[in-house]
C-alpha cells in the first residue's frame, strides 16, 4: 500500500501541541505522507507567537486521504470562514480519513463532517460541539467509522498514535511510541475536570468562560 496522503491544517492562533504531537507521529511512520495546509504560505503565529509556515495553500493542496483539523482560538474566525469549510467539505467528501484534536473538531462540525457521527473535543467544549448536534464522548481519541477525534491538547499524540496503528499496524505505533519516550507520569492528577480540586476546576472554568461564551455565541448563530 503506497503512503496515504495527510493535509494537516495551519492557521494563525492555533495551539502548537495540537499540532506538533500528530505531527511528530506521523512523520516518523511510513505509511503517510504529510502536507502541511493553510490559506497563505506566509508566516503564520500560533499562539503565544510562535511562527510556522505552511508549504501549501488551500488552493494547492492535493485530493488528501486524510484531514486532520487543530484547535486553538484561532477556530473562532474560522467556523464561519467559508474558504475553510468548502475546502473541509469539498476533501471530506473522498477522504478515507476525517481527524480533528481538540476544538478542530468545532470545524469538522461547523463543515457539517461530524453529522451522524461521534466525536470528542477538549472538555470545555464538548457542550459547543452538541449545540452542533454531534454525539459527545468523555474520551481521550474516539473513532467512529472514517472520522478519528482527538480529545484535548496533549490528547493528539494519543490520537496520531492510534491513527498510525490503524493505517500502519500496532508494531508501528509502538515503534514511533518508544521514539517519542511517550510514557507519561504526570505531576499531578489535575488532567482531567473529574480528577482536579473542586476549587482549582471553579477558577480554570472562570479563566475560560470569556472565550467559551464568545464560541457559545457564535454557534447559536450559526445553528
Amino acid at each position: 500500500m503506497g503512503k496515504l496522503k495527510v493535509g494537516m491544517l495551519l492557521f494563525p492562533d492555533l495551539t502548537i501541541l495540537d499540532f506538533t504531537g500528530p505531527y511528530d507521529v506521523f512523520i516518523k511512520a511510513g505509511c503517510f505522507e504529510v502536507y502541511v495546509i493553510g490559506e497563505t504560505t506566509e508566516l503564520i503565529k500560533a499562539e503565544g507567537g510562535l511562527c510556522l509556515k505552511a508549504g501549501l495553500t488551500l488552493e494547492q493542496s492535493p485530493a488528501l486521504d486524510i484531514i486532520f483539523v487543530p484547535g486553538g482560538k484561532g477556530i473562532n474566525p474560522l467556523l464561519t470562514n467559508q474558504n475553510f469549510l468548502d475546502f473541509l467539505k469539498k476533501q471530506g467528501e473522498n477522504a478515507k480519513y476525517v481527524t480533528s484534536v481538540c476544538t478542530g473538531a468545532l470545524l469538522l462540525a461547523a463543515a457539517g463532517l461530524l453529522k451522524g457521527y461521534k466525536a470528542t473535543t477538549h472538555w470545555r467544549s464538548l457542550e459547543l460541539l452538541r449545540m452542533f448536534g454531534v454525539e459527545t464522548l468523555e474520551e481521550r481519541v474516539v473513532i467512529d467509522g472514517n472520522r478519528v477525534t482527538g480529545g484535548g491538547v496533549t490528547a493528539g499524540i494519543d490520537f496520531g498514535l492510534i491513527l498510525t496503528s490503524l493505517i500502519g499496524g500496532e508494531s508501528m505505533a509502538k515503534i514511533i511510541q518508544l521514539q517519542l519516550e511517550y510514557n507519561p507520569a504526570p505531576p499531578f492528577s489535575a488532567g482531567s475536570p473529574f480528577t482536579i480540586e473542586k476549587d482549582l476546576l471553579e477558577k480554570a472554568l472562570q479563566i475560560t468562560e470569556p472565550m467559551f461564551n464568545y464560541r457559545k455565541d457564535l454557534i447559536k448563530k450559526m445553528c
